[in-house]
């Protein structure tokens, strides 16, 4: 692949305490199982996406609360050839899991860019809400993302865009996920039990 890209989404599949089995608690009545499967940290770090990426381009890195929180984030970012530089805070207008005062309101993204690609368009990046998504007879979606939030990376970011781990294809990007037709190629390393890599 010659072309490299401006523009990067990424939301990869962090490891959630306690494996793949989220518990019952509050309003939930039963367990809910989660359905894809989860990448190590060091899984994650190991992927060539800075090979991907031009030497001016930007980082879109959705992350989990605590990844965010202990610095995890920032980690992935540079070790995928980055630099942190803010965040974007999508509220959940149905909060998910967890007691009142700290229930799982809203979802971080790690903003990251290498070089000097400037940021662009009217819309400010910090706070951002959306309505969970539900598909008749089955539920939320799981881990499903705004489309608001893609359209905003395009007011941001310059193109050619990638959205990493994609759950469906978007017109005018390119993609790379194992619920989508990749149009680019990211070799997965496995990386054996106890390894780790800096």
């Amino acid at each position: 692949m010659s072309e490299r890209f401006r523009t990067i989404v990424a939301d990869p599949p962090w490891e959630i305490a306690g494996g793949r089995t989220m518990p019952a608690g509050g309003r939930r009545r039963r367990a809910t199982t989660v359905p894809y499967s989860f990448m190590s940290l060091a899984e994650i770090k190991a992927l060539p996406v800075a090979g991907l990426a031009a030497d001016d381009a930007h980082l879109y890195l959705w992350t989990t609360r605590r990844v965010f929180r202990e610095g995890v984030a920032a980690e992935v970012a540079r070790a995928w050839g980055f630099e942190p530089f803010g965040e974007v805070i999508w509220g959940l207008r149905n909060p998910g899991l967890g007691r009142p005062a700290t229930r799982n309101d809203h979802e971080p993204v790690l903003v990251a860019r290498r070089g000097s690609l400037p940021f662009s368009g009217p819309e400010p990046m910090g706070v951002h809400f959306w309505r969970q998504l539900y598909a008749p007879g089955r539920g939320k979606v799981h881990s499903a993302k705004p489309d608001g939030f893609l359209d905003a990376v395009e007011l941001w970011s310059p193109g050619p865009r990638l959205e990493l781990f994609a759950r469906r294809e978007r017109l005018g990007w390119d993609c790379w996920g194992n619920e989508v037709t990749s149009t680019v190629t990211l070799p997965v390393r496995e990386i054996p039990p106890g390894e780790t890599r800096s």
